[in-house]
């Protein structure tokens, strides 16, 4: 077993563990299970069981072979310059999506969502966490703020992620500490409002800095 199979080990035992829990749970599945649920956690659409499948597939599945085929198609080649961290940051996002499966094929088993804000803590913890390694992503096309004015210049990208870093993480505490205090159905307004000022700040500050150099 060559070193970079051995390192891959853990995040493809996170991948395999929503196929574990939903083969363990298979014959307790009724025929038909929620699939889909509305902002107030009221099931709005059914499916057969062997619908639930797809959910690994194109949650963990989906995340971890993207970032494998990711460092292998940068044409810049900086991602690999990012070692350990870009490894911790798909080890997030991989969680992440398995996580979230796994609270979907509960949900369908169970045939309640019963806490929708936990999807909200869910992306707030995602948000804490990639605030953290904003700093450390190098210029590419595929992770961070990739916006004309952070791919054109270096500097910009790097005060435009350490920004939105910060941004990130602070944002990524209210979206969880929100999700905790208000009920799902007001709360889902407030979140994707959040997201988008979380998106959509970083860029503007971008083009801000960027035209701030040009002066120069």
């Amino acid at each position: 077993m060559n070193a970079a199979f051995k390192k891959e080990l853990p995040i493809i035992g996170i991948v395999l563990l929503p196929f574990v829990y939903l083969a363990f749970i298979w014959n307790s599945l009724p025929e038909k299970v929620p699939t889909h649920w509305n902002a107030k956690g009221e099931i709005d659409h059914w499916g057969d069981k062997f619908s639930l499948i797809s959910v690994p597939f194109m949650l963990p599945v989906f995340i971890y072979i993207l970032f494998l085929i990711i460092p292998k198609i940068d044409p810049k080649k900086k991602i690999s310059l990012m070692g350990g961290k870009f490894y911790q940051i798909k080890f997030v996002f991989v969680l992440f999506a398995s996580v979230l499966a796994l609270f979907v094929i509960f949900s369908s088993k169970s045939l309640s969502f019963s806490s929708p804000s936990f999807i909200f803590v869910l992306c707030g913890i995602l948000f804490i966490a990639m605030g953290n390694y904003y700093k450390v992503i190098q210029p590419n096309y595929f992770l961070g703020i990739r916006t004309p004015w952070t791919l054109e210049n270096s500097e910009v990208w790097k005060l435009t992620h350490v920004f939105a870093g910060k941004l990130w993480f602070i944002g990524g505490f209210l979206i969880v500490l929100g999700a905790l205090l208000f009920e799902a159905a007001f709360f889902s307004t407030v979140f994707i409002v959040s997201v988008t000022v979380l998106a959509f700040v970083p860029m503007v500050y971008s083009y801000i800095k960027f035209k701030e150099i040009e002066k120069k």
